[in-house]
């Protein structure tokens, strides 16, 4: 096979949904519908690469914009131009701003060339970088504030069920003693055994988060993930330094400048890239590099079908984050047993998104 024909030849870009019986809600937003962008890169060799995004309701014709402005720059570079090719987008977006919507863009096409890659190779995302283990921890994540009681606890009782060894449930409610109440009953209802987190989605104030942190520590919750907001990086050394509490960060982030303000101040534990907006598998192994050299833990945010893969190439990376939204979309759902996520087998990232579930976006 000739390299010039992995050249990149056409784009596709479709809309995809997940059932939400009703809607969701965390500290700082209510979900109404569990939504995705799916992009398709095919090369002239005929091998499509796919990446997608998780949208929500949010933007939609600004997040498909930002794809299209930048997708027709890329005919013709080859799939495993992933560099040249996030520079070309870096310099496209300078005017308007690198962050935010453009690097979503531009991360999708980076995971998309990826796969296109690592398909035209035949072998799966891992076998390019290396092993450090065979599979990685998981956990089930939830807890959503407008859940019932009786929803919680079925939510969780269900995760220790399918072998999961920890939890995580949204915390940040108007009153933080009804956080407490909830995280009684979610370790009364699953036992000593399995470790839970809480995570406040940036929506408590330093005074409740720390009367939270303290309280909590009763129950022995394993860490608090945005308490405060994510640039808030005084607080966060403040709070560390005031409860001891294990502090969990990275979602939000768009590079790396945080995960220096915080290990700095050794205000975080755990770092927790999103890989669409920390900019794609490149810029998400570069932040997992910067924080081995700060002694930090990777456990990333929400893509366990890119995640999995990755975290198994890295020596600091010790789990992933379980939803379940896309295993019914797709055509080869990722092996989760007795508390484990193993890596696709197949090549590129192992799945595809089924042909039935995608609206085609023009």
């Amino acid at each position: 096979m000739t390299m010039s024909s992995a050249k990149i030849k056409s784009y596709s870009i479709y809309s995809a949904k997940s059932k939400l019986k009703k809607p969701i809600s965390d500290a700082t937003h209510t979900l109404t519908e569990i939504s995705f962008l799916v992009l398709r890169l095919e090369l002239e060799n005929g091998i499509i690469g796919e990446s997608y995004l998780l949208s929500f309701q949010y933007s939609p014709n600004a997040i498909a914009g930002a794809l299209k402005d930048a997708l027709p720059s890329i005919i013709g570079y080859e799939a495993n131009q992933m560099g040249q090719v996030s520079r070309q987008l870096a310099h496209g977006s300078e005017y308007f701003g690198h962050n935010g919507i453009n690097k979503w863009a531009a991360a999708a096409i980076n995971i998309a060339m990826w796969d296109a890659w690592s398909r035209t190779l035949d072998v799966p995302i891992w076998k390019m970088f290396g092993l450090h283990r065979d599979k990685c921890a998981i956990y089930g994540s939830g807890g959503w504030l407008s859940y019932t009681t009786d929803e919680l606890i079925e939510e969780v009782s269900n995760y220790k069920k399918r072998g999961f060894k920890a939890v995580k449930i949204k915390v940040g409610s108007p009153n933080w003693q009804t956080d407490i109440e909830r995280l009684k009953l979610v370790r009364e209802a699953i036992g000593d055994n399995i470790n839970i987190m809480m995570d406040a989605n940036q929506g408590m104030q330093a005074p409740q988060a720390i009367q939270l942190a303290r309280k909590a520590a009763e129950l022995n919750i394993y860490w608090f993930e945005e308490p405060l907001n994510h640039q808030n990086f005084d607080g966060y050394q403040s709070l560390k330094a005031q409860t001891g509490i294990s502090l969990a960060m990275g979602e939000r982030e768009y590079d790396t400048l945080p995960l220096l303000e915080l290990a700095k101040r050794n205000a975080i534990d755990i770092w927790q890239p999103d890989i669409l907006r920390i900019g794609g598998v490149d810029a998400w192994r570069e932040s997992a590099a910067l924080a081995a050299a700060y002694h930090i833990p990777v456990l990333p945010h929400y893509y366990k079908d890119y995640d999995v893969p990755l975290v198994c190439t890295i020596a600091n990376g010790v789990g992933v984050e379980s939803f379940d939204w896309i295993d019914g979309l797709i055509d080869n759902p990722m092996l989760v047993k007795d508390g484990y996520a193993y890596p696709h087998q197949q090549a590129g990232w192992g799945f595809r998104f089924l042909d039935e579930h995608l609206t085609r976006i023009k």
